[in-house]
C-alpha cells in the first residue's frame, strides 16, 4: 500500500467519530512515524479563546493508537491505552498544529510512543507519552 493509500484508510477510520469532530487528519507516515493535524478555532477552544488541552490530548492520543493499530498491523488483536501524559508548553489562538508519534518500545504487550505537537511554524506546543496494550481480539 502507497502512503497516499495508507493516509486513506487511516483517515476512514475517523468517521463518526471525535476525531471527525475535532477535525483531525492524518497527513503524512513513513517507517517509524505517523502525523495528523488539527486546526485551532472556536471548536476546540477553552474559555480564554486558545487551544483546550483536552484537545491537544485527544489529538495525541488519537495518533498515538492509530500508530500502534498501523505499525501492529494484526488485525487479531485489539489495541487499548493504557495511560497518557501530557505537558502543555505554549498557548494557541489559532492555525493548525501537528502531531507526530515516534516509537519509544514496541514490545509484545504494549507500544510506548513520544508525541510531540508543533504549530506551523515548528513551535513546540505540547509533548506527550502514551502507552498502549496489545491484547488478542475476543
Amino acid at each position: 500500500m502507497n502512503k497516499k493509500e495508507t493516509l486513506a484508510k487511516l483517515n476512514n477510520f475517523n468517521k463518526n467519530t471525535l476525531m471527525e469532530t475535532l477535525a483531525i487528519e492524518f497527513v503524512n507516515v513513513g517507517d517509524d512515524f505517523l502525523v495528523a493535524k488539527m486546526p485551532v478555532n472556536s471548536k476546540v477552544y477553552q474559555p480564554y479563546g486558545i487551544l483546550h488541552g483536552g484537545a491537544t490530548a485527544a489529538l495525541a492520543e488519537t495518533v498515538g493508537s492509530c500508530a500502534s493499530v498501523f505499525f501492529l498491523n494484526d488485525e487479531t488483536k485489539a489495541i487499548k491505552g493504557l495511560e497518557l501524559s501530557i505537558n502543555h508548553l505554549k498557548s494557541k489562538k489559532e492555525g493548525v498544529v501537528f502531531a507526530i508519534a515516534r516509537q519509544m518500545h514496541k514490545g509484545r504487550t504494549t507500544h510506548l510512543w513520544e508525541v510531540k505537537i508543533t504549530d506551523e511554524d515548528d513551535n513546540l506546543i505540547a509533548i506527550s507519552k502514551i502507552t498502549n496494550i496489545i491484547l488478542d481480539k475476543k
